[in-house]
């Protein structure tokens, strides 16, 4: 059984399903979305763009100009970003021309949110006029190739949490949002993927490519558990994103995705190596303006370009 999140939002668990994706109808959604709209109506448009801002990666929040800043605690029925590193808040203006919206900070099933809830902003965004996302996350590098400050360009993903059931669109489905079934094919934009890669060539940045999984956390992975994902070919560890994508995916949005390689995950136990969430946020903040750089020249490419 799920538990009730302690997080301080109106909120009624329904234990019946891992995922709260049910409860949150248009109406609902809508609610919230007018209250954005409403602060953003002097740009006499809608953003086009979504950005989810990871751990440590908030700094992107600075290629944003005539800014809009919205506390998500001043959004009726919003949930609250507890992580360091996650600001709690939506910037919203341009980049490149091209309106945007940034959410510095997003959800996690381990502060207590269920998946669907944590999912839910995605509606958000796709109600306020969103036909792409970039996702970003902070992410440990299991691909010996990978170097810490590294980009990786996700172009697949592995859905342990989904594996067991525990996905976003588990429960009753609502047709107004999308279909009962969801195909995952390229669910990553292959033409984004080559944008992206021809402009890391471009900065002469590594252009890696790979897969990335999502596990519940808090903890960070032991070496047992690292090896079995390394054998199965993940490239990446983190603990959001995948359920992102797989509701992005089910509203229609396309896809673009990268990891910052905040850490190299110990495989062996000879290594004298213990994980923390601080070099997880110095490794974003030391980074800060290669990230900023590259959403900024990426912000056109996902705004035009289409499969």
């Amino acid at each position: 059984m799920f538990m009730q999140p302690v997080m301080d939002y109106p909120n009624t668990l329904n234990t019946t399903y891992p995922s709260r994706n049910h409860d949150f109808t248009k109406e609902k959604v809508a609610k919230m979305s007018a209250v954005v709209e409403e602060k953003i109506r002097h740009f006499k448009a809608s953003p086009t763009v979504g950005i989810i801002c990871g751990s440590g990666l908030g700094e992107v929040t600075k290629a944003v100009k005539e800014a809009v800043t919205i506390a998500y605690k001043d959004i009726p029925g919003f949930p609250r970003s507890t992580v360091q590193g996650h600001a709690g808040q939506f910037v919203i203006g341009y980049i490149n021309e091209v309106l945007v919206v940034c959410m510095q900070g997003r959800f996690h099933f381990y502060e207590g949110y269920d998946i669907g809830t944590c999912c839910m902003p995605i509606k958000l965004l796709k109600l306020l006029g969103c036909h792409s996302l970039i996702i970003s996350n902070a992410a440990g590098g299991l691909n010996p190739k990978f170097n810490v400050g590294d980009i990786m360009v996700i172009h697949d993903h592995i859905n342990l949490m989904g594996f067991s059931g525990n996905g976003p669109l588990v429960g009753p489905n609502d047709e107004a949002w999308g279909p009962r079934f969801l195909s995952m094919h390229n669910a990553y934009s292959p033409a984004y993927i080559k944008e992206a890669r021809d402009l890391l060539r471009k900065k002469n940045l590594p252009d890696h490519v790979g897969v990335y999984t999502a596990l519940g956390g808090p903890q960070f992975e032991t070496v047992a558990e690292l090896r079995l994902l390394q054998a199965q070919g993940v490239d990446a560890v983190g603990m959001s994103t995948v359920h992102e994508v797989v509701m992005a995916r089910y509203l229609g949005l396309r896809v673009f995705s990268f990891s910052l390689i905040t850490n190299k995950c110990p495989t062996t136990y000879e290594a004298d190596k213990n994980v923390n969430h601080q070099e997880v946020i110095d490794t974003g903040r030391e980074k800060a303006q290669v990230l900023v750089d590259f959403v900024r020249d990426m912000v056109p490419v996902i705004n035009s370009v289409r499969d």
